[in-house]
């Protein structure tokens, strides 16, 4: 991708996965790279900031004799993943008019 990609829109991203299902890391990076070129250890340290935040929760479930830690949106998560949303839909609506309709007059 061209373009450069902030922590809010990584965020936004992961979080709006997660409010579709429980993931684990792998995984998790496995559908963020649909969107945009992102490395498990750039992911770690968003997970870690949203669940300090009180958006994400974890757990560990055993697989084949380990534990995969598995991510999961809160309460909390689904109220920002919905402002995100929101404010995204503005933002790419204000875009689209620059880059393909003109900016119109006021």
């Amino acid at each position: 991708m061209a373009f450069q990609v902030g922590s809010a829109f990584l965020d936004a991203c992961v979080l709006a996965v997660l409010s579709n299902e429980d993931m684990y890391g792998y995984v998790l990076t496995q559908k963020m790279r649909e969107a945009t070129d992102i490395s498990e250890s750039t992911l770690y340290p968003v997970l870690r900031r949203l669940q300090k935040s009180g958006y994400l929760t974890t757990y560990d479930q055993p697989f084949q004799g380990r534990n995969r830690r598995y991510y999961a949106i809160t309460e909390e998560g689904k109220l920002k993943v919905e402002a995100y949303r929101r404010d995204w839909t503005d933002y790419k609506n204000r875009v689209d008019q620059v880059m393909f309709g003109g900016l119109q007059d006021e």
